[in-house]
């Protein structure tokens, strides 16, 4: 999937440090609206990253639906893309360099990610680059590409 300059391929290949550098550098953007694919990027910079996000999007997780009015999301998960695991989202200073993102708060919303932050800033036209927190500690990071109307 192509969007801007940066596709989803070159995401995939980058390292853990290479994605953080990518997001410190990255504006905030607009609170998104809509539907958006996502892709999981675990085990970064290594041979296995694309086989891995394939498998989470084909078995698990396929995305998220923002809600910009409510300030809210539901993730869609499992192959039928059933939309489930509320957050509220806002903006606030990202916990890796304290400047401007957009939160994806679960811990008021889901007793089953109640301990996740995702945070997510724009890297290109519809296209998110995101850090997922379990409880402090930045585990992995994914993207999010919204369709186009």
């Amino acid at each position: 999937m192509t969007t801007g300059t940066i596709t989803n391929a070159q995401l995939l290949g980058m390292t853990f440090d290479q994605l953080e550098q990518l997001f410190r550098n990255s504006p905030c953007g607009p609170i998104p609206n809509g539907t958006a694919d996502g892709t999981a990027i675990i085990a970064s910079g290594s041979p296995f990253t694309s086989e891995i996000a394939e498998i989470v999007n084909i078995f698990g997780w396929k995305g998220k639906e923002f809600d910009a009015e409510h300030g809210t999301l539901t993730n869609r998960i499992l192959p039928f893309g059933l939309n489930a695991i509320v957050a509220q989202v806002y903006k606030d200073p990202s916990w890796l360099d304290q400047q401007e993102c957009i939160v994806l708060d679960y811990s008021k919303t889901s007793l089953v990610a109640h301990w996740v932050r995702d945070e997510i800033r724009l890297i290109g036209p519809g296209f998110y680059l995101g850090r997922v927190y379990w409880e402090k500690t930045a585990i992995i990071h994914f993207s999010l590409a919204f369709r186009q109307s």
